[in-house]
């Protein structure tokens, strides 16, 4: 049997408890090292995971020559400078979304993955649901045909996530947009096959997150520091002629029990809704309606899948299951829909 990938990964105290379960479970990978720069955290997830080599430093991580694949799930405004440092010290890396806040944040790190000759993936763990898996599926055997329009939204009600690490700028480069907006448009974009953008157009408010008493169901009172957008809504067009229309928030006055996440794709053979997986189409000759049903793909935790997938491609070779020039697209999208928004004006991009 081959030795297992001996993982690190920095920053332990939210998101990363989803990827422990994957590098448990993983045939290829194993949990090894620790980092986050509270201590008290670091200390007690080291003794939940039964971890002795922890690192207060993420720097003294990255140095750690036994370590193969480091895992990077920090606020978003880390990310670029800790992956380029894991790249350029020979390791594969994984780095929770988004990738980074600016498209150029994912050009460096696609420069120095380049140089490396090591892996670099995005965790878009929606990728690996069930009812993801078998869309993709009807939609790569041609059920849809040529989709040319897609209509997506990830909206909350009363659910903004009053932590520091996702209501300030400074620390996650954004709001619903890059936390919860990039779930939902990597999804459309690959369900589409990755088109590439060429304009935005965008919508910013913060309406509702300044209103007098204004709280939330995730955290309580929102503090006065709270200084990003709570709403945020694009058109995109595409190179192929394609369009899409993209919603976000965490606090709208939507009918819904804190979050609601929809796709709707519309191809020239057929149309689709996710997450309920039904098809429609026509049959023209008779002129009957037709809907379908999807049996949902095998399940299992999709943050851990996103883990072993990862270390499989680590181990045997295969190309990274997210690869970073998807992820720029994302991104470039949704910076696209904040300079349109401060301008004004639709945006080409680059």
């Amino acid at each position: 049997m081959a030795k297992k990938l001996k993982v690190g990964v920095i920053g332990v105290g939210g998101i990363a408890r989803t990827h422990f379960p994957g590098w448990s479970e993983s045939p290829d990978a194993k949990l090894y090292a620790l980092s986050d720069i509270n201590p008290d955290v670091l200390e007690q997830c080291g003794k939940d995971q039964g971890i002795k080599r922890l690192y207060d430093k993420p720097e003294d991580l990255i140095a750690d020559k036994d370590i193969d694949i480091v895992d990077v799930c920090t606020p978003n405004m880390y990310h670029t400078q800790l992956t380029v440092s894991a790249l350029q010290g020979g390791k594969h890396v994984i780095c929770e979304k988004p990738l980074a806040p600016t498209p150029a944040d994912i050009r460096k790190m696609i420069k120095a993955r380049d140089k490396s000759g090591k892996l670099l993936m995005t965790a878009q763990h929606f990728r690996y649901q069930g009812t993801a898996i078998a869309l993709k599926q009807q939609i790569t055997k041609g059920t849809l045909g040529s989709i040319y329009h897609a209509r997506s939204w990830m909206l909350r009600r009363s659910a903004a996530p009053v932590r520091p690490g996702f209501i300030l700028k400074k620390h996650i480069g954004g709001g619903p947009c890059i936390d919860i907006g990039v779930h939902i448009l990597d999804l459309t974009l690959w369900m589409m096959g990755n088109p590439k953008p060429v304009t935005v157009t965008g919508v910013t408010k913060d309406i509702l997150a300044h209103q007098p008493g204004a709280f939330s169901n995730w955290g309580g009172p929102i503090p006065e520091t709270f200084d990003v957008e709570d709403f945020a809504s694009a058109f995109v067009r595409f190179d192929n002629g394609a369009t899409l229309v993209l919603e976000v928030s965490w606090l709208l006055h939507h009918n819904t029990e804190g979050e609601d996440m929809q796709m709707w794709l519309y191809g020239d053979q057929g149309g689709s809704h996710w997450p309920s997986n039904e098809l429609y189409s026509s049959d023209n000759d008779s002129r009957q309606l037709l809907n379908t049903k999807l049996q949902n793909a095998e399940g299992g935790e999709p943050h851990a899948k996103e883990c072993i997938a990862f270390a499989d491609a680590v181990a045997n070779g295969r190309p990274s299951p997210v690869p970073a020039e998807q992820s720029l697209d994302v991104i470039a999208i949704l910076d696209g829909l904040y300079r349109s928004a401060a301008t004004g004006k639709e945006i080409a991009l680059d």
